[in-house]
């Protein structure tokens, strides 16, 4: 499928248009930023491990009944997804406490939930990617009420199926963010699944204040090896 004009540049990913008004190609960038864009920089390898550690991942959730973006990829960093409109609601799975839930309501990260938990952010870059609940997606006619029930739903599986997954690689799903879009009126998995987006420590090392950490946290808070962590996770899920 041919490459034609860009149509979107984000923070760790470009797309672009192809003959097909039905599909389009993502581009894995270097690019790593944290904290709404406040800090910047590059992790080498990253757009090639977040491409095709996605694309295993929504592989691998097609087969457990969930519906996704992916098409085909066509190299390292590129790769032909369904052309979704975006549902602008960012969906956070919580397994244990971590990141700004911590900082949020005063919880020790690395305490476990009894049970996963749910949050919506808005999905706007100008307000922060504000928290909202379910009435204010309503009333911002962010998404209906069914997709809403239907994004729940289908998150809540991607947790049970990561969390399986991961345990058997000796890695904890701490928590992730995921997106949604509409493609012919059904709502589908979209965006990535990676260290950019998931909260991943070494099995076991949750219950410490000295977790490992194998995610971009390596990034955000300068604990260094950042790309040994993202190969580490690749590699894992590689063999």
């Amino acid at each position: 499928m041919q490459q034609k004009e860009q149509l979107y540049e984000g923070k760790a990913k470009k797309v672009f248009a192809t003959e097909n008004p039905d599909y389009v190609i993502v581009s894995y960038k270097d690019d790593a930023t944290a904290f709404n864009g406040l800090k910047k920089g590059t992790i080498s390898g990253k757009g090639v491990i977040n491409n095709k550690m996605s694309n295993l991942m929504m592989s691998m959730l097609e087969k457990k009944g969930i519906p996704t973006h992916l098409v085909e990829q066509i190299d390292d960093r590129n790769t032909i997804v369904k052309k979704v409109s975006i549902v602008p609601l960012e969906v956070i799975i919580r397994n244990v406490a971590a990141g700004s839930f911590s900082k949020r309501y005063g919880v020790p990260e690395g305490t476990a939930f009894a049970s996963p938990t749910i949050e919506f952010s808005y999905k706007n870059d100008d307000l922060g990617d504000p928290l909202i609940n379910d009435y204010h997606a309503l009333a911002l006619n962010l998404a209906t009420a069914q997709e809403i029930e239907t994004i729940k739903k289908m998150a809540f599986s991607v947790n049970d199926a990561m969390k399986e997954f991961f345990r058997g690689l000796n890695i904890d799903l701490i928590d992730f963010k995921l997106e949604f879009g509409r493609f012919k009126g059904e709502i589908v998995l979209a965006d990535e699944i990676s260290p950019d987006t998931c909260r991943f420590w070494e099995a076991g090392s949750w219950d410490t204040t000295k977790h490992v950490s194998l995610d971009k946290d390596r990034f955000r808070r300068d604990l260094g090896g950042v790309e040994d962590a993202y190969e580490e996770i690749f590699k894992r899920i590689s063999k």
